[in-house]
């Protein structure tokens, strides 16, 4: 008899999730089934549900599953498939964490070496549930975990609540820094204390920031800011306007952050942000990854302020094992690994609202 596994399948913003079975794969070479213990509620998976820009159109009648944000243990190995990428033997039950993405390896990004560009990436995503691989999402017990993605062991130092967070969250934040070039002294401003920003904070102080100011308006995630190394944290509650608020942060900054990133995901936030960052400063634009949406920015002032514009999505395989290097490193001293609010895979809309309604910092699905 085939083996199934459940998944939690999405049909549209605002309509509710329906659990079905699905027939287990079997890898094929160079592949390997990953078994998901855990998997986080990403801000952008909130962004799908709730059908933001262009992501209204991301239903499907036959249903989706999403998610992307997780951790696992092998559940079997496809032909050829026996050591990571770092070069550690894997065996089933092995504890992994693996790119959710499939970079082509041929395209011309990926050929220049930019593997997180790679402009056939999202195929991974694409398909429906009733057709091979099947499990192409994070919210479900299994995960298809194709040849060209990155996958590694989890250190045993690492616990699950930590490593579910290594290949979205942490190795995305990894590849931002690279990109922003931060560097120690720098002053690092960082608009949103979800995932991103909290892991975005413990990574500025690493890299020696002389400063940290985390922007945000959720009592527990201020708190966890301040726990992963904030020097200075502003709660947009307290300051009734976006200039307010700028101005706030450049009085705390002596002119504003040498580095800024945008970790809110609204498109709102960049016209603020960019007030925020110090002549001559660089502004990073991540959280807003969805397309369909416009913000006024006002081109003479980033000229005459001498502002680099940059932006980022996914990553590299080297910012996945960098992620998780820093992490062992950390598995003691990072207060986010208290701040998952657990749920099971049955109560996936209920985990989603919850966390939309800012009633929990990070929604989590176990799996059992």
């Amino acid at each position: 008899m085939t083996q199934t596994g459940r998944a939690a399948l999405f049909y549209g913003p605002g309509k509710p999730f329906k659990l079905t079975e699905l027939p287990v794969p079997e890898p094929e070479p160079g592949a390997l089934v990953m078994r998901v213990t855990r998997a986080n509620i990403c801000g952008s998976d909130l962004h799908i549900w709730s059908g933001e820009g262009a992501l209204a159109a991301g239903g499907r009648d036959d249903g989706r599953v999403i998610g992307h944000e997780m951790t696992g243990v092998v559940h079997s190995l496809g032909p050829g498939v026996d050591r990571d990428w770092a070069g550690e033997p894997l065996a089933p039950g092995d504890r992994i964490v693996c790119q959710y993405f499939a970079p082509c390896g041929r395209c011309r990004p990926c050929l220049h070496g930019r593997a997180e560009a790679c402009t056939q990436q999202h195929r991974a995503f694409q398909g429906k549930p009733s057709v091979f691989p099947h499990f192409r999402g994070a919210f479900a017990d299994y995960f298809y975990v194709r040849p060209t993605m990155a996958v590694f062991k989890v250190p045993d130092r690492v616990g699950d609540v930590l490593a579910a967070g290594v290949n979205c969250a942490l190795a995305q934040m990894t590849m931002a820094f690279e990109r922003a070039q931060v560097k120690m002294g720098d002053r690092v401003v960082i608009q949103g204390a979800g995932g991103l920003g909290l892991y975005a904070t413990a990574l500025a102080r690493e890299c020696g920031a002389s400063q940290v100011v985390v922007v945000d308006g959720v009592d527990e995630r201020l708190e966890l800011a301040r726990g992963m190394g904030a020097d200075e944290v502003v709660d947009f509650r307290e300051l009734g306007s976006a200039e307010a608020r700028a101005a706030r942060v450049r009085d705390l900054t002596d002119g504003g952050g040498d580095v800024v990133f945008e970790l809110v995901g609204r498109p709102g936030a960049i016209e603020e942000g960019l007030r925020m960052v110090a002549r001559g400063g660089r502004y990073l634009e991540l959280g807003t990854f969805y397309q369909g949406t416009t913000t006024a920015i006002d081109p003479g002032y980033l000229v005459m302020n001498n502002i680099t514009l940059q932006a980022v999505a996914f990553y590299d395989a080297h910012s996945l094992k960098k992620a998780l290097t820093f992490l062992e490193r950390h598995a003691d001293d990072l207060p986010l690994g208290q701040a998952a609010a657990d749920y099971p895979l049955e109560a996936i809309d209920t985990a989603l609202a919850d966390q939309h309604a800012g009633k929990v910092a990070r929604g989590s699905l176990v799996m059992t």
